[in-house]
C-alpha cells in the first residue's frame, strides 16, 4: 500500500482516509480531535484565498550563548518545517477585514519563543499600531527557548508590552489558543486578548499536569488545563471548531471596526 493513504486519529486510534481528514481540515470525522496545524497551514486555512503577504520572513535566531547543539537544531528544525523560525507574520483578510496576523508553528521546536519568534510578534503588534489594524495571533507553543536563557525569557515583557500599546490606541487584538498553548506563550501575549477564542480539546496551560500535582499535592481532574476547563472556569471566551474560525474571527473583526472610534484631529 502506498505511503500517506491513511492517518492515525491521536485520540480515537482510528484510521482516516487521508483524503477524508484534509476536507475535514484535518479534524477527525469520527471523534472531532483537531490535529495539530503548521503555521502556513493554519494562515492558508483561516485566511481568504491569496490575501496574505509575509513580512519579517527572513527573521531568525542566532546562538547568542553558544548552546550545546543549538545551531544544529535550529538548522534540523529550518530543514524540516521550510521556515526559518517558529513564527510566520505577514497581513491579509479574515472573511474580507484586513487584519495583521502572527502564527506559532509548533513543529519549529515546539513553537518554543525565543529571541526571534518574540520579535516577529512584537514587530506584528507595531505594524498594527502603524497601520491601525486590527492583530490576530495563532498561538501553539510549549512555551519559552531554553537554549536561549534569559533572552527568551526578555520575549514575555517585550511582547506583552507591544501588545499593551495596541490596547492604548483601541485597536482590536484576538488571540486563538491553539494545541497546546503553554509557557511564556500562555504567560505573555497569549491571554492577553480583547477576545480570546480556542480550539475544541486544545491543551492551555502554564506548567504541566505533574508539575502542578506534585506541588499542591492533589490529583487534578482529567479535564485540566483544556479548552473547555477554561472555558468552564471563565479564562477564555468561546471555543470555536476550525470549520467556524474564519467567519468567526471576521464577525468579530467587523463587530470591532464598527465600534471603534473615530480619532479627533487635534
Amino acid at each position: 500500500m502506498p505511503a500517506g493513504l491513511w492517518a492515525k486519529c491521536a485520540r480515537c486510534r482510528q484510521l482516516v482516509y487521508q483524503k477524508e481528514l484534509d476536507r475535514h481540515l484535518q479534524v477527525c470525522p469520527r471523534c472531532g480531535y483537531h490535529h495539530r496545524l503548521g503555521a502556513r497551514e493554519r494562515i492558508a486555512l483561516t485566511l481568504d484565498a491569496g490575501s496574505f503577504t509575509e513580512f519579517d520572513a527572513e527573521l531568525t535566531s542566532g546562538d547568542p550563548l553558544q548552546f550545546p547543539d543549538y545551531a544544529a537544531k535550529l538548522a534540523e528544525a529550518r530543514r524540516r518545517t521550510g521556515l526559518a523560525e517558529a513564527a510566520v507574520a505577514g497581513v491579509g483578510t479574515i472573511d474580507g477585514q484586513r487584519t495583521v496576523v502572527v502564527a506559532l508553528d509548533f513543529f519549529f521546536m515546539g513553537g518554543s519563543m525565543g529571541s526571534a519568534v518574540g520579535e516577529k510578534v512584537a514587530r506584528a503588534a507595531e505594524r498594527a499600531l502603524a497601520e491601525r489594524l486590527p492583530l490576530v495571533a495563532f498561538c501553539a507553543s510549549g512555551g519559552a527557548r531554553m537554549q536561549e536563557g534569559a533572552l527568551s525569557l526578555m520575549q514575555l515583557a517585550k511582547t506583552s508590552a507591544a501588545i499593551a500599546r495596541l490596547h492604548e490606541a483601541g485597536l482590536p487584538y484576538l488571540a486563538v489558543l491553539c494545541d497546546p498553548t503553554t509557557g511564556g506563550v500562555a504567560a505573555s501575549f497569549a491571554f492577553q486578548g480583547d477576545v480570546i477564542l480556542a480550539e475544541p480539546g486544545a491543551l492551555i496551560g502554564f506548567a504541566g499536569r505533574r508539575v502542578i500535582e506534585q506541588t499542591i499535592r492533589r490529583k487534578l481532574p482529567e479535564t485540566f488545563q483544556t479548552a473547555e476547563f477554561c472555558l468552564e472556569h471563565g479564562m477564555i471566551d468561546m471555543i470555536v471548531p476550525r470549520a467556524e474560525l474564519r467567519g468567526r474571527l471576521g464577525l468579530l473583526l467587523r463587530t470591532f471596526g464598527a465600534s471603534r472610534p473615530v480619532p479627533v484631529p487635534a
